[in-house]
């Protein structure tokens, strides 16, 4: 039996989504991706803390914030061992912290912070929770993505706060951690190379925990979160007639993808892995 998931320092960790209307989320990603749901302790300055489970293990989060009405969308948590040295990395680098650590009960710290560059992300401190269990199967957390004003820039920046490298496979510029694929091998996912190899990935894939994009025409940069999903089209009809808004769909040579809006306006892409040739 493999361990629980566990995340070393610098890896993305946990994505939550944040909404005025808690019931709301709920019920459109509940349908969508037949996650549960099971309250968890939150900071006096939100309004509800969701934790969302498929097949019984942690998946997301969604929480409901008094204190900045009208904000939405999805947020993405970097693991840190020691999150007071981390957020102090942050300022000293030219980013800035924004919300100051707090416990969310015995889960663990975090604080949300922003890049030079106004990119928000959050840093997470594990306690109890160390992070998403439910990873790269249908109705789970699959990526989160940097879209930059400045790629090279960026790289250089997280690169220096978190350990991070970024390498240009041509198609993309892919997200890596040194040693993550190691860490995995020796924890939850003894078999990650063997797999990897038999579908071709890039070298290095094993260590990847995202992809850093260009800005599209009329985007603003941050985190954007992917998740996988068995049929792209499917889902994209569920995310209509659950009221969302499906924003556009994309091929490329390993995935068939939606670009969705949920009802509350936060946004994601539904990924299904449909590599060409297979």
């Amino acid at each position: 039996m493999t361990k629980p998931r566990s995340y070393p320092a610098g890896v993305t960790s946990w994505v939550d989504v944040a909404h005025d209307d808690v019931e709301g989320a709920r019920a459109f990603y509940g349908a969508l991706f037949g996650w549960t749901f099971t309250e968890n302790p939150v900071p006096q300055d939100v309004d509800g803390y969701l934790i969302a489970q498929l097949d019984g293990v942690d998946a997301a989060g969604v929480v409901g914030t008094r204190a900045h009405p009208g904000s939405s969308g999805w947020n993405t948590y970097t693991a840190v061992d020691d999150l007071d040295a981390a957020a102090a990395r942050v300022e000293a680098a030219g980013g800035h912290v924004v919300t100051a650590a707090s416990r969310a009960g015995m889960g663990g710290r975090s604080a949300a912070c922003t890049d030079p560059y106004g990119v928000v992300f959050s840093l997470w401190q594990a306690g109890a929770r160390p992070g998403a269990q439910a990873l790269n199967a249908p109705g789970a957390w699959n990526f989160s993505d940097l879209h930059a004003t400045d790629p090279e820039a960026s790289a250089a920046w997280y690169g220096e706060v978190f350990g991070w490298s970024v390498d240009d496979l041509g198609f993309g510029r892919m997200i890596r951690r040194p040693g993550y694929g190691d860490h995995l091998a020796h924890t939850s996912d003894p078999e990650i190379y063997q797999r990897q190899a038999g579908v071709g990935a890039p070298r290095g894939f094993a260590d990847a925990i995202g992809w850093m994009a260009p800005l599209l025409p009329g985007e603003e940069p941050h985190w954007h979160v992917t998740f996988t999903v068995a049929d792209r089209d499917a889902t994209a009809a569920s995310v209509t007639r659950l009221g969302g808004t499906v924003l556009g769909t994309s091929d490329s040579d390993w995935t068939r993808e939606a670009l969705v809006r949920d009802p509350q306006g936060g946004v994601f892409t539904a990924s299904q892995f449909a590599p060409r040739g297979s």
